[in-house]
């Protein structure tokens, strides 16, 4: 035990934390599990929408809105952390506890379905919230301009450059949530997440969740904003373009990537192996 207020679980402690969490989450009755997931798609909508105010100021340089908006992004994942909120990006962490055995494919797999289903519920919802609340018209319409900006660049991204952009952002994405896991407070937790979540947002980097709320209201707002619908249209074919591959890429860069790889470093030593 170190300094009170510096001491950590080390990773051996944080496997054996992640691998119960992951059961009791894939155990889940349907309603909390969904309940949760819901939770969670609002959750990293606000972090989103916290982003697009940053971005949408034209007097910030590059890095500075990269950055700052980064940073401001961690809101979502903080508010999964804290309050308590299942998300599909952080669920691929559940693969430890398959490769541990202590759980099964079934509901593995049964959690990521289900869980997906309640981000895109929750992250969806939030954007239709945000349109009718009038916010895209903040600073004389720029907000506006900057979704539609976002949407336009997302859904014109080549299958691979999103596929790949996708393992990035949930490598950093787990990793933030194993480091979370490491920490005794609130304030432990936060200092884990803000860095690693800041830096693929800062890179560019594609959350398949956050995108589902983000191309969501830009569509809003060129269906309905007659004002702010400048630009190529958006369509439900560009949409799913971007998301089954940043998607994938999410489920490979937070299962593989993070969870399989610290499993096989940490796992307890088995007679026989």
């Amino acid at each position: 035990m170190g300094l009170y207020g510096f001491d950590a679980f080390s990773p051996a402690e944080i496997l054996a934390k992640v691998e119960t969490v992951g059961v009791a989450k894939a155990r889940l009755p349907l309603a909390p599990m969904l309940m949760l997931a819901v939770l969670a798609g609002a959750f990293v909508g606000l972090g989103a929408l916290y982003y697009v105010v940053v971005r949408s100021d034209p007097s910030l340089g590059f890095a500075t809105r990269q950055v700052l908006g980064g940073a401001v992004f961690s809101l979502g994942l903080l508010l999964v952390v804290v309050a308590g909120a299942d998300l599909f990006t952080g669920n691929n962490l559940l693969v430890m506890a398959r490769a541990a055995g202590k759980i099964s494919t079934a509901e593995l797999l049964r959690s990521w379905a289900l869980v997906l289903v309640g981000n895109a519920i929750g992250a969806g919802g939030l954007a239709v919230l945000v349109f009718l609340s009038g916010h895209p018209a903040m600073n004389d319409g720029a907000v506006a301009a900057q979704y539609l900006q976002i949407a336009s660049a997302k859904t014109t991204l080549p299958f691979a450059s999103a596929f790949f952009s996708g393992v990035l952002c949930n490598a950093l994405v787990c990793v933030a949530l194993w480091m979370a896991f490491a920490g005794r407070s609130v304030v432990d937790k936060a200092v884990a997440l803000i860095f690693p979540v800041s830096a693929f947002v800062a890179a560019g980097f594609e959350h398949s969740i956050a995108n589902i709320y983000l191309l969501l209201l830009a569509m809003l707002i060129q269906a309905f904003d007659g004002g702010a619908a400048a630009g190529p249209s958006l369509s439900w074919f560009g949409i799913m373009s971007n998301m089954v591959p940043v998607m994938l890429g999410n489920l490979v860069g937070g299962s593989v990537f993070v969870g399989l790889v610290f499993h096989i470093i940490y796992r307890r030593t088995r007679p026989g192996e």
